[in-house]
């Protein structure tokens, strides 16, 4: 059963940074895509970094060129961390950050539990 568990979050003034974590255990293989999710109160989940299964990175428009996601692999204990680094945050940065994973050839997906991010002086 694939389990994706996320820690980080928290409150942090504008322009500052704070980086996410995303283990997944249970069924994630190197090639398949993990990525991050955002949802502010009152507004759709939306996407916001992808791993894709073939390699590379990409962003939204929204945080380019300021959050960076990465993908950590130990495959001796079968677990796969994702990271979100996030850099010159700014008020509508704030959401529920969720982790997501995919199952390459499937049509399957996972969700964490979400880690709320609050971006404020």
């Amino acid at each position: 059963q694939v389990q994706l568990v996320e820690s980080g979050g928290g409150l942090v003034q504008p322009g500052g940074s704070m980086s996410l974590s995303c283990a997944a255990s249970g069924g994630i293989s190197n090639s398949d895509p993990m990525g991050w999710y955002r949802q502010a109160p009152g507004n759709q989940r939306e996407w916001v970094a992808m791993l894709l299964s073939g390699g590379g990175t990409k962003y939204a428009d929204s945080v380019e060129g300021r959050f960076t996601a990465s993908r950590d692999i130990a495959d001796h204990i079968g677990k796969r961390t994702v990271y979100l680094q996030m850099n010159s945050l700014k008020p509508e940065d704030t959401a529920a950050y969720y982790c997501w994973a995919g199952q390459y050839g499937t049509n399957n997906d996972f969700w964490g539990q979400g880690t709320q991010v609050t971006v404020s002086s």
